[in-house]
């Protein structure tokens, strides 16, 4: 072979090599850059609720997570059984079934519900799903419904208020993202926002089936005993009774909400125990109650009662 041919035949190789060398080079590229316009990096919390980048597009596409290349996000969880958390600053809001916070929009409308929260909004705060979301005993159940979502997705709403969590908030009864911008706040059972009415040492809140009942600092409702008396004063629960009813504490005057001050004194117990008394009726609290706007203690054995705000026991039975 001559050596014109053999130079000839050598350059050519080479060409071909670079030519495969820049193929794989671009298909890695096009491969990276997809990822990268597609698929939400890790970090800033976004992948605790699974959600995908906004794709930079705007709108209500963001909750998909991009169209083309990487892998299609997860699902948002579900809400499951919502519950109230008795914040000491917000008093009850309302939380997932893991604990985690629920917010509202003032950008977003109630009636009738919109979100106006999409693309890198919706990923900072991800949309509660509808699907799989009850009501616990303080909230009513007719309070909760859905919204569509431009991209067709159901979202929970609560007093028609589209709900959201907030990708800062990492622990159970986290409320980071409450103020934020000005915008977002805590919900509370009837989908205002919490923290309206700061909470006291004995308050008054607004139950599903019972109506305004009375609830001590912890958001815990109160009781009254047929047993007790108010005057002459006498106490009917005593020994083992105390160990599922528990005294409420004494209350500050200057710490209530939605009550008449005058209704509230304190009583001394026979072994020196100073209790909450409401219209001179000792209270308490039941052990058997876990969350705000919990009742199980209501009609128990016929002789516990939940308290009104005016002091009068409630006897309506759930």
């Amino acid at each position: 072979m001559s050596t014109r041919r053999r130079a000839g035949l050598a350059a050519a190789a080479v060409a071909t090599l670079a030519l495969t060398a820049a193929c794989g080079s671009s298909t890695e590229q096009s491969a990276g850059t997809a990822t990268t316009d597609h698929v939400q990096p890790a970090g800033q919390g976004t992948s605790d609720y699974g959600y995908g980048s906004s794709g930079g597009a705007g709108g209500a596409g963001g909750q998909a997570g991009g169209d083309t290349g990487g892998n299609a996000p997860q699902a948002a969880p579900s809400a499951g059984k919502l519950a109230l958390h008795q914040d000491t600053e917000l008093g009850p809001v309302v939380t997932d079934a893991k604990g985690m916070t629920l917010y509202r929009f003032d950008k977003d409308t109630a009636d009738p519900s919109k979100s106006n929260c999409s693309g890198s909004c919706a990923t900072t705060w991800p949309v509660v799903p509808a699907d799989g979301a009850t009501a616990p005993a303080g909230i009513d159940k007719s309070k909760l419904g859905s919204v569509t979502r431009a991209d067709g997705t159901k979202q929970l709403t609560i007093g028609g208020w589209p709900a959201y969590r907030y990708v800062k908030d990492t622990e159970p009864g986290d409320t980071k993202g409450q103020g934020v911008g000005g915008t977002w706040n805590a919900l509370d059972a009837d989908g205002k926002k919490a923290g309206a009415q700061k909470p006291g040492d004995v308050s008054v809140f607004d139950h599903p089936q019972l109506g305004s009942i009375l609830v001590d600092g912890e958001g815990r409702t109160l009781y009254r005993f047929n047993k007790d008396s108010a005057w002459p004063m006498k106490f009917g629960c005593n020994d083992a009774c105390l160990d599922t009813w528990k005294p409420a504490k004494p209350a500050d005057r200057s710490k209530l909400n939605g009550i008449a001050p005058k209704l509230i004194s304190t009583v001394t117990r026979p072994d020196g125990t100073r209790q909450l008394a409401v219209d001179c009726w000792p209270v308490y609290w039941f052990t058997g109650d876990k969350e705000p706007g919990d009742i199980n203690g209501q009609g128990k054995m016929g002789l516990w009662f939940a308290v009104s705000k005016e002091g009068k026991k409630i006897t309506t039975t759930p």
